[in-house]
């Protein structure tokens, strides 16, 4: 047999095995005491990585992993703790071979002048957001859910990647899902002091970077409806003007792959005024929740009168107004969203 078909085969065999895992046709008790963590498995791979689609690919070598070592857990941790250790694990070997993942923000260049020709580098591994849906944000289910939105907020992830691969896994474990020191020092083969040192670097790292749980304060219920519709209606219109109003005056807009950030209300509206390819009804968002925040997908008027996907926008609301917009232009991610492929002429 030439290498290339024992490559083959194994990968076959890989590929059954995971499809095992998935469908729940492993043998033994495996799939049904593992499967209700999938979802904080995959939020805390994200918080890991940076990506939605990595993390989705980890949390399925994660239950590879543990269903290949299930007979030698003994019970000594809960299965929840069980898994969360090999899905670190997991996670470190991945980030050995790849780099962090930015916003334009993180690239330490200051504000661009919405003038000057934007700057594409799609080689790049940006940032993603993820759906609230995935990671057990959404409230569906309370009991499963092992963190706060906050721990997903993408401002939060964004400030993760500035940390060391273990420095990152440290305020995680220890921060996030409240693991007692001993406990991460033995995941990690190092000790408590040392797991200790880490964390202090990591938070101190964090808040240079980072806003803290307490100053994310959003505008109550009625008030952030009213806000969003306010946001949604100029942008279908394209009404400049109005889209000014509703940002808060140190406003930040990105949109990976382009490299340039700006910041401020007038500086963003003449961004959007001549940049933007959208006439007025040009544009149709649609509504949804990702990380912990509200968001759209925006869809572009074709020459064919069907509404395609443009970009998925991620807000930050204060009582001050938007904050910040992260304008992703990878509409991949509307597959992910569970967003459609298309919107028909007139849709609302």
């Amino acid at each position: 047999m030439q290498v290339s078909e024992v490559r083959e085969v194994r990968g076959a065999d890989r590929w059954a095995e995971r499809e095992a895992v998935r469908d729940g046709t492993a043998d033994g008790d495996f799939p049904q005491l593992a499967d209700p963590f999938r979802r904080e498995l995959l939020a805390h791979c994200y918080r890991m990585l940076g990506s939605v689609h990595d993390a989705e690919d980890l949390v399925q070598e994660t239950y590879l992993r543990a269903w290949r070592a299930y007979d030698k857990f003994e019970g000594r941790s809960s299965m929840r703790t069980w898994l969360h250790r090999i899905a670190t694990n997991t996670c470190l070997d991945a980030l050995e071979s790849r780099s962090r993942r930015p916003l334009p923000t993180g690239l330490g260049q200051p504000s661009a002048d919405p003038s000057e020709d934007l700057v594409e580098r799609g080689e790049v591994p940006w940032l993603e957001p993820v759906p609230d849906a995935l990671v057990g944000a959404a409230g569906a289910d309370p009991a499963a859910v092992v963190t706060s939105r906050e721990s997903i907020r993408l401002a939060f992830v964004a400030a993760l990647q500035h940390l060391p691969a273990r420095q990152r896994a440290v305020l995680l474990l220890r921060d996030v899902l409240r693991w007692r020191a001993a406990e991460v020092a033995e995941l990690l083969g190092t000790s408590v002091a040392s797991v200790n040192s880490a964390l202090q670097r990591a938070r101190a790292q964090l808040k240079q970077v980072a806003p803290t749980e307490e100053s994310v304060t959003e505008p109550a219920g009625s008030e952030r409806r009213a806000l969003l519709d306010r946001y949604v209606a100029a942008f279908e219109v394209k009404d400049v003007a109005e889209i000014v109003k509703l940002f808060s005056q140190d406003a930040v807009w990105e949109m990976p792959p382009f490299t340039g950030w700006y910041q401020g209300p007038a500086v963003i509206g003449e961004l959007i005024d001549t940049r933007c390819p959208a006439g007025p009804g040009d544009m149709r968002l649609i509504p949804v929740e990702m990380n912990g925040q509200p968001a759209f997908g925006v869809y572009m008027l074709g020459e064919d009168g069907t509404y395609r996907p443009f970009q998925l926008q991620v807000l930050t609301l204060t009582p001050a107004g938007v904050s910040h917009v992260a304008a992703f232009l990878d509409t991949s991610l509307f597959a992910t969203c569970g967003l459609p492929e298309s919107l028909p002429a007139g849709a609302e």
